[in-house]
């Protein structure tokens, strides 16, 4: 029996009757042939883990634009420890962990520099929209690896699209990103407002924290507790009513006090104003794009191609190519 055998056999032995096995998966768009070691989830997560997009994220913002100081979480670090949440919640409920970690990996590929400021300035310039979830689906299925796509399954593909928005994964593992996604970042987004001293530990609600707990870690295992207690042994995925309640009231009190506060944001309006800049530019001049890029023009439009273009840059490198477009260099006399 050789090894994907075996972890086929594990699965079947050891999982919820509700988990997603490896071995229905109803696979790629393209035919890959096995490497006799990794199962299609695992190899999924290992291209995502390979792909340039996934590098980028280090250098894209979660909340603070640009932030001096070490320790602020970036697009990157978000992923990670939505991928540990994910990891945590998969196994203990008897969970297909490799389908779980391979999307929590890929949700965030297709958001902007400068986090949901740029996500919100190509929505509001693109006319069919832009929505990061998307843009994410878009990123693996077609703009990676030279425009041909990671070819992942198609069980990842939907819990990346689904990770955000109405509409619910096809599979529970699927539906745990969205929670975990939640859970990381509300919770560290309050540890780096408090880190930037945009808030103090006696800002937050006490009502919210006597049910969350008092500190990151312990509100994390509140809210992780509360899923694996309500969704234990049930064919879907659900926080428990009291914790849910009081997550989605501190998720608020961020929107009023963090997400919206002038120190955390006081960069956002040039940043916007930058990214919309370089948008009417390259509509008008897209042979400043990539060549890569004359596919999609001529098939999707040059609008299509630019928001494709800015929607992978990192923070650093949109400042780098406006500054190339708009900022004239000093002449120096040879």
């Amino acid at each position: 029996m050789n090894i994907i055998d075996l972890i086929y056999k594990k699965e079947r032995e050891n999982f919820s009757p509700y988990a997603f096995l490896t071995e229905n998966t109803k696979g790629r768009d393209f035919y890959l042939a096995s490497d006799g070691m990794r199962t299609e989830f695992q190899r999924d997560r290992d291209r995502i883990i390979h792909s340039k997009s996934f590098r980028r994220l280090m250098h894209k913002t979660q909340v603070f634009l640009d932030p001096e100081g070490d320790h602020y979480r970036t697009r990157l670090t978000h992923t990670l420890e939505v991928t540990q949440i994910g990891r945590t919640l998969s196994r203990a409920l008897r969970l297909n962990e490799d389908l779980t970690e391979a999307a929590c990996l890929g949700h965030d590929l297709g958001h902007t520099p400068f986090g949901h400021a740029g996500e919100g300035v190509l929505n509001r310039l693109y006319h069919k929209g832009f929505k990061h979830n998307e843009q994410s689906l878009r990123v693996v299925e077609k703009l990676e690896r030279n425009f041909e796509g990671l070819n992942l399954t198609r069980e990842v593909r939907d819990a990346i699209l689904c990770h955000t928005g109405e509409t619910p994964a096809k599979t529970l593992e699927g539906r745990i990103l969205k929670f975990a996604d939640r859970i990381a970042y509300i919770n560290h987004d309050i540890d780096d407002a408090l880190r930037a001293k945009i808030l103090k530990q006696t800002d937050l609600p006490r009502d919210l924290i006597k049910i969350l707990g008092v500190d990151y870690s312990e509100r994390i295992n509140t809210m992780v507790n509360g899923i694996i207690t309500e969704s234990d042994g049930r064919d879907d995925i659900k926080m428990r009513e009291d914790i849910l309640e009081a997550a989605d009231k501190l998720r608020e009190f961020l929107f009023e006090r963090v997400y919206g506060n002038n120190i955390a944001k006081n960069e956002e309006k040039k940043a916007e104003f930058m990214l919309e800049q370089m948008y009417n530019y390259y509509a008008k001049n897209y042979d400043f794009l990539l060549p890569e890029y004359e596919n999609i023009i001529n098939g999707e439009g040059v609008e299509r191609a630019v928001c494709d273009y800015i929607a992978g840059m990192t923070d650093r490198y949109s400042i780098s190519e406006y500054c190339k477009i708009f900022v004239p260099n000093t002449w120096k006399e040879e």
